[in-house]
């Protein structure tokens, strides 16, 4: 029996190794260099909804150990504004967030409004659709790092909508979900650690409904984020 299983295997790598190894390599590049990362839940709203697929830049940061988070090489470190893909120990899951305090920044937030050290963040009304209006949130545009970007807050603020003054810690980050309301951020897991971080994200890949059949959003492929 032993005899026949080699025998069967060997057979089985040899009409199928180019198959396994484009699959081995496919698996190291998803790993090291490049993925796509689907988003379940609505933390993100109104820049990511649930059934996007994000594109993820994995060396964006680091060059990385496939499979592992350690790190060879470093390219660059996160800057406010940017949208992080990370394995959070804290949540046992991995998030995606939007870097709001880098290290050493001082970070505070009134009333969903943000102070970055000492200094309050601008923010303008957008207008909304009906839908949105009704469901008691609002769509605001916050500059950060001379960008912009929407965020989703409720007509009445959550319990998330205030904290003290905090600095950043040497390689930590402060991330928050652009629907402020509704996210486990940094105000509910803490700093997220530098080493957690494995990529960067600016674009959807491509995005299926899930309140519509899983059909697809095609206005959402290949959008900018």
């Amino acid at each position: 029996m032993t005899l026949i299983t080699k025998k069967n295997l060997a057979k089985l790598w040899k009409e199928n190794k180019s198959l396994v190894l484009f699959i081995s390599l496919m698996l190291v590049f998803r790993s090291a260099v490049a993925d796509w990362n689907d988003v379940p839940t609505g933390s993100m709203k109104p820049t990511i909804v649930e059934g996007d697929r994000i594109y993820v830049d994995k060396l964006a940061y680091d060059l990385r150990v496939p499979f592992t988070l350690h790190s060879l090489i470093k390219f660059a470190d996160p800057q406010r504004n940017e949208i992080i893909i990370f394995e959070s120990e804290a949540a046992d899951k991995r998030l995606v967030k939007r870097v709001i305090g880098i290290p050493g920044d001082i970070v505070a937030m009134k009333n969903n409004k943000l102070y970055l050290n000492g200094q309050a963040i601008s923010y303008q009304a957008i207008s909304v659709q009906t839908s949105v209006a009704i469901s008691d949130e609002r769509i605001v545009q916050e500059s950060l790092a001379t960008a912009s970007h929407n965020i989703r807050l409720n007509n009445i603020p959550s319990t998330l909508a205030n904290f003290s003054s905090v600095k950043v810690p040497e390689d930590h980050y402060l991330v928050l979900g652009d629907n402020r309301d509704n996210s486990a951020d940094s105000r509910v897991i803490g700093f997220v650690p530098r080493h957690e971080i494995i990529g960067r994200s600016n674009k959807v890949v491509m995005s299926l409904n899930y309140e519509n059949y899983f059909l697809p959003r095609a206005e959402r492929f290949f959008l900018d984020i």
